[in-house]
């Protein structure tokens, strides 16, 4: 999988937020509405980056541009996290967890529900 920048990541997220499938003025109004004042251009090359590297397709709905994802949000995430993984902790589980309970990030909660996880996962 391809790497995205910082402001397809942005887009990315808008779409996955509506399902997989946005318009283009969709994504405008939510652009706006964070604050964002990305001219239409930027917004359009940006699109056609996230296309050529396999993210998006696009179709056309009358005259306006529709925009799927090709990859799921949640495919996204586990391939970032096992680069992650990989870069800082060369694919060591152990030294992330442990930086996350050492330096508090990882609150008494989510570890809770961690551990339920594994055990869910143990009695299956």
């Amino acid at each position: 999988m391809q790497q995205i920048s910082e402001s397809e990541l942005v887009l990315m997220k808008i779409i996955w937020k509506n399902g997989g499938i946005a318009l283009y003025s969709y994504i405008m109004e939510e652009l706006e509405k964070d604050g964002n004042e990305w001219k239409k251009n930027t917004v359009l090359t940006l699109l056609s980056r996230l296309v050529e590297k396999n993210f998006l397709k696009t179709g056309k709905i009358g005259r306006r541009n529709e925009y799927r994802a090709v990859v799921a949000e949640q495919e996204f995430q586990a391939n970032q996290t096992r680069n992650f993984l990989d870069k800082v902790y060369e694919g060591n589980v152990g030294g992330l967890v442990s930086t996350l309970l050492q330096q508090d990030i990882l609150s008494e909660a989510e570890l809770k529900e961690i551990e339920a996880f594994w055990e869910r996962r143990r009695q299956e």
